[in-house]
This record gives structure tokens, sequence and C-alpha cells, in this order.
């Protein structure tokens, strides 16, 4: 996954992550990838709860976070991510005058994590079947929260599923909120804005707050790998 994880242009990804709060890593699992996660989801013994979202009032549909330790696939992916990513995160922060900063190595910021007693694993499998949806949130777990996640779709749109879109919207202040469908094919990840991201307006930079969600299913099943960087209270 290291390797995998150095192909793409991270230059010009970190460049649409400031322009929109997404970008798209095409292709980075394989389709026997992809199968092979989404078959996980039946084995609870892999995996720490079960979410069912209209419990909560989250939407419709489920969810489950892997217990650890992650499957290989999954922990290679969120360690391998975040030494791309950390920079960027350090880059927000610092345009936003927060005076946190993130370490370079993903396994001292679970430590910092785990201090401070966040210690649940928060990579997860979402299962949605017809006319289910995820609402508009953000991934908030704690006092320490990395500001950029992961997700990846596992199926196939237009053959497994139709629908079932991923959608960011952003509210600027004193402005209406503007919606974004990020389309994605199998095994492509989208990147993007856990909750807050700087914007360079006339008269400095700004803080805009982002949500992300998915559209109804409207045939099929869809499967995605949710990979958030830090741990669960």
């Amino acid at each position: 996954m290291a390797s995998r994880t150095h192909a793409p242009d991270w230059a010009s990804l970190s460049r649409a992550l400031d322009a929109t709060g997404n970008a798209v890593l095409t292709r980075l699992l394989s389709p026997d990838e992809c199968a092979g996660l989404a078959e996980l989801y039946p084995d609870d013994t892999m995996f720490r709860s079960r979410i069912v979202m209209a419990r909560h009032g989250f939407g419709r549909g489920e969810y489950k976070y892997f217990t650890y330790p992650l499957p290989e696939t999954v922990a290679g992916l969120r360690t391998a991510l975040y030494r791309h990513l950390a920079p960027i995160a350090n880059q927000w922060n610092e345009a936003l005058g927060v005076a946190v900063r993130y370490p370079a190595e993903h396994a001292a910021f679970l430590a910092r994590c785990h201090q401070a007693g966040q210690r649940k694993p928060t990579p997860l499998l979402l299962q949605y079947q017809v006319d289910d949806y995820n609402c508009l949130h953000q991934d908030v777990y704690g006092e320490h929260v990395f500001p950029l996640q992961v997700a990846i779709l596992l199926s196939r749109p237009g053959r497994d599923f139709t629908g079932g879109e991923f959608v960011m919207t952003e509210q600027r202040p004193r402005m209406q909120s503007r919606a974004e469908v990020v389309p994605l094919g199998q095994g492509d990840a989208v990147v993007f804005t856990v909750r807050n991201r700087p914007v360079q307006g006339t008269r400095g930079v700004y803080r805009v707050n982002l949500r992300h969600g998915v559209s109804r299913i409207r045939s099929g099943h869809r499967h995605t790998l949710g990979i958030i960087f830090h741990d669960a209270l």
C-alpha cells in the first residue's frame, strides 16, 4: 500500500483539496480487493460494533466499525495515506491559525488519540440497499480530529447499484450552502474534509464548514470502506 499511494500526483490532489475540499484517487483498489473487503461484512468477529442508521436518525442502511487488529489492507491504507495527508492537514491548520500539528507517522498520531482516551478504531464498512441513504454529517469522535478522511467505493456503480452518489455540502459565512456530487468508480477513493477547511477570501483566510453523505440507493447494493484517521472515545 505504501508504494501504491506514492503513485498519485499528490501536488495536484492537494490543490484539489484546497479548491473544493475533496480529491479522487482513481483505482486505488483492484476489483478483487474491493470484493474481498465487501465480503468481510457478515463476519462479526472482524468488527467492534454495528450501527443501524434509522435507529439514530442517521438515514437508512447500516455500517460496522472494525476492531483492532485491522485487516491488513485497511491498516496498510490507513498508514500509507496518512503520510501524504499529514502535510496537507498541517498546512490547513497553519492557514487557519490552529496551533495543532500532526506528526509525520500515523502511529504517533494514534498514540496522541489513545492518551486522550480515544482508543476505539474508526475504520468502517458501510452497507446500503434499495432506498437506503446517509444523511449529511461529520465524523468527529473526540477532542483529537484529523481534518481529512477517505471513502473507497467497493461496489460497481451501474451494475451492483444505481443512485447512491457521494455528496458534500459546503457552508460559507453569510452564503447559502453549496452541494457537490463526487462521481466514483469501483476502487476509487475520495479524500475529503471531515469538518472545516481554509478558504482564501479578499480579507484573508476564513473557515468553511463541510458535511458529507450518500444519496438514495435506487437499485442494488452498495458497499464502501471508510478510513478515518483519528480513533474514537
